[in-house]
């Protein structure tokens, strides 16, 4: 076994294909439909997103091309490093071996790079000039401001109110790419003016800021919408990640007995384990474990439904874990997981029993990434540092039973802009919080009357 501590793949060893894992599922991911029950055709997501992206939505190829002008931009960072966290397992006094896949060291700091530059590109050849979006903690916001700077498209961003104010330096990134940046809810679109008239000091969610950004692109001259997590091809295009780091343990005879990653909407996590879930599908004995806050349980505790991905129901019913479309997180720091639905593909994979899901406390969290940032020096992003505290646990279980254990999880995203979550939890203002089951029924409410999805 090699005691390479950081494992890199040559520009010429980068993956030239994304893996689609709905050629691989034991049962089909239950169609997007209608209010009234009817599945949604191409056409009926025309207006929204260009339809090479509609293609790869739909998909059902196992592996996708993925053209030169994307590959020229995503090999200004990628490979990314795989990394393993000696001083953190000395810390731990573990056995357990843990690497971690570096998605930080994209310019806009996180994994969402991989697929802003694909949807840009897509958006670029059919003629798109403008893009808009909605961006929780900024990361989404940041990398879409950078692929819209790179193939010379308008970008306008409809940022969480909450994290608007907790995340100054995110809003300005996204300047310095040209994008222009506002909080929501706001007054520039009905479904903003809408929340701020029933609840004028809203902190915002996904849900609105969502909405927003669809109604300006549905409303506005050759303009579309982006969005960061969720949907299938968004899920494809990360699937980069989990295929490099198949190639990099490989070189150093390593495969983990635990995939690990941070859920908001679910991107990140898909895109690190969706390949080693291929492997399992397909015999390979490997746990694949998705972590969530405890403030925002969605996985853990959102009923499996058809629900909105918005709070004004402009998107179709997606079949997902959902915590009820109209349900406002607590404000937490991890604002990339304050999301009220998971991916369907990452729903479906709960559901098919292929994976393991666990919510966490926010200072079981930061306890984690500060003893992660005093000992392998990278500051980690709130969300990150959830996949952080689930390798700890994992880790610590390892050190229990006396045995050693491969873990792998992926480091989403560097936490560099979100300094002022740290400065609160150093200075004790930060608490645990759990979703109320009174308020987890209550949000819920709002799914009467859907259709419901249907069972294997």
């Amino acid at each position: 076994m090699s005691e390479m501590n950081k494992i890199l793949l040559n520009d010429d060893e980068m993956p030239r294909q994304w893996y689609n894992i709905q050629a691989d599922l034991p049962h089909p991911l239950p169609p997007p439909v209608k209010k009234d029950g009817t599945p949604i055709g191409p056409e009926d997501l025309a207006p929204v997103f260009p339809m090479n992206l509609i293609e790869q939505e739909v998909s059902r190829e196992r592996w996708i091309d993925i053209p030169e002008p994307v590959l020229e931009k995503l090999l200004l960072w990628r490979p990314s490093p795989l990394c393993r966290a000696v001083n953190f397992e000395k810390a731990l006094g573990t056995p357990a071996r843990i690497y971690y896949k570096n998605e930080g060291v994209s310019p806009a700091g996180s994994h969402k790079a991989n697929t802003s530059v694909a949807q840009a590109y897509y958006n670029k050849v059919f003629g798109i000039k403008r893009l808009t979006t909605e961006t929780g903690a900024g990361q989404w916001g940041s990398a879409l401001a950078m692929a819209c700077q790179m193939f010379e498209l308008e970008c306008k961003v409809y940022m969480v109110r909450i994290s608007f104010q907790q995340k100054p330096f995110r809003k300005m990134l996204m300047r310095v790419w040209g994008a222009e940046c506002i909080a929501s809810p706001s007054d520039q679109t009905q479904a903003g003016r809408a929340v701020l008239a029933a609840t004028p000091d809203s902190p915002g969610s996904l849900a609105i800021a969502i909405s927003e950004a669809i109604e300006d692109a549905v409303t506005s001259k050759d303009t579309r919408y982006a969005l960061g997590s969720v949907l299938n091809h968004v899920l494809l295009h990360q699937s980069i990640i989990g295929l490099e780091a198949q190639k990099q343990m490989a070189k150093v005879g390593a495969y983990p007995d635990v995939v690990i990653g941070c859920v908001g909407g679910g991107s990140n996590f898909a895109g690190i384990s969706f390949p080693f879930l291929c492997d399992k599908i397909h015999g390979r004995d490997v746990r694949v474990l998705g972590v969530e806050p405890a403030a925002c349980p969605t996985l853990t505790r959102g009923p499996f439904v058809y629900d909105s991905g918005d709070v004004a129901m402009m998107t179709p019913l997606l079949a997902m874990h959902s915590l009820g479309h109209g349900f406002v997180p607590a404000p937490i720091h991890a604002g990339g997981l304050r999301y009220h639905g998971v991916a369907p593909l990452v729903s479906h994979v709960v559901r098919e029993g292929l994976m393991e899901a666990q919510s966490l406390p926010q200072l079981e969290c930061y306890e984690a990434a500060m003893l992660w940032a005093r000992t392998e020096g990278h500051i980690p992003a709130p969300e990150t540092s959830h996949a952080i505290a689930a390798a700890a646990r994992e880790a610590l279980k390892a050190k229990e039973e006396g045995r050693e254990r491969v873990i792998l999880f992926n480091w989403s995203g560097h936490g560099l802009m979100d300094l002022t979550g740290y400065e609160a939890f150093l200075d004790g203002r930060l608490n645990n919080y759990e979703l109320p089951d009174q308020e987890l029924q209550q949000s819920i409410k709002d799914l009467d009357g859907l259709p419901r999805p249907p069972e294997f």
